[in-house]
């Protein structure tokens, strides 16, 4: 998966231990104890490594940052609309009903 720069750090640094993503078909093969690898953003010059401890399943993003501290799934300072709005540059509301979402909980290997 790939991670801009600034949320890269954050995975490297150990603060940020949950990764957000609609659940598409990709995602849907995920499993607990799978290995992930991040690549950071633009160049891909760096990864982490890093395995699935759980995961949990929610109908959008709105649900999804009510059960999370912001800083263990995006970046410290950000609000929750700040997060939504983020997101819906990434991922429309038809891919959020479609897919759901699936809150992706990891820690480093």
């Amino acid at each position: 998966m790939h991670l801009h720069s600034d949320v890269f750090e954050i995975v490297k640094n150990g603060i940020k231990d949950v990764e957000v993503r609609v659940n598409d078909e990709k995602r849907r093969k995920l499993n607990v104890g799978d290995s992930l690898v991040f690549l950071k953003r633009p160049l891909e010059d760096e990864m982490i490594r890093v395995k699935v401890k759980s995961l949990e399943y929610y109908d959008n993003f709105k649900e999804l940052v009510n059960h999370y501290d912001m800083k263990r799934i995006y970046l410290e300072g950000y609000t929750k609309e700040m997060y939504l709005n983020e997101m819906e540059r990434f991922y429309t509301e038809d891919e959020q009903k479609k897919y759901g979402v699936v809150a992706i909980i990891f820690e480093k290997e």
